[in-house]
């Protein structure tokens, strides 16, 4: 990696928001994801199934949400440059029909390894008022 596709060290401080955005969830994002992932389990196009089994309708796919979610620091931090990333899935993303569902995932500079010349990035990814990511957090490199 050059100096120029990754972030400074230097201009970073822990609490720093670093990167927002909104992420809009439809239904046919969740059938193209599907068709990616080979995920075709019926909580994530089913409402009456989704239902019986006590959801509140169809859900996006966590590991749809995660990796979003992780979309958003790889394009601060540069290509190549996140070297960890790690969440607990804590809530659903019910996406409605039609319509979507919002999630605002926000990345803040939550630690700095100066020695290592790495931040770690702390993630809040929410859909309205609820978190949907726990401990959402990346590793990045800013050599």
């Amino acid at each position: 990696m050059t100096e120029s596709t990754s972030p400074s060290f230097a201009g970073l401080e822990v609490g720093q928001v670093v990167a927002e955005r909104e992420l809009a969830f439809t239904r046919a994002s969740l059938v193209r994801y599907a068709g990616a992932s080979g995920d075709f389990n019926p909580i994530h196009y089913n409402d009456v199934f989704a239902e019986e089994v006590g959801l509140p309708g169809v859900i996006a796919h966590g590991m749809l949400t995660m990796g979003a979610a992780a979309s958003v620091v790889e394009e601060w931090a540069g290509a190549g440059n996140v070297a960890d990333y790690q969440v607990r899935f804590t809530r659903p993303v019910p996406v409605p029909n039609p319509g979507e569902a919002t999630v605002l995932v926000t990345a803040r500079i939550g630690a700095l390894d100066e020695e290592r010349r790495t931040a770690r990035v702390d993630l809040t990814v929410q859909h309205g008022d609820v978190k949907v990511l726990g401990k959402a957090q990346a590793l990045v490199d800013c050599s």
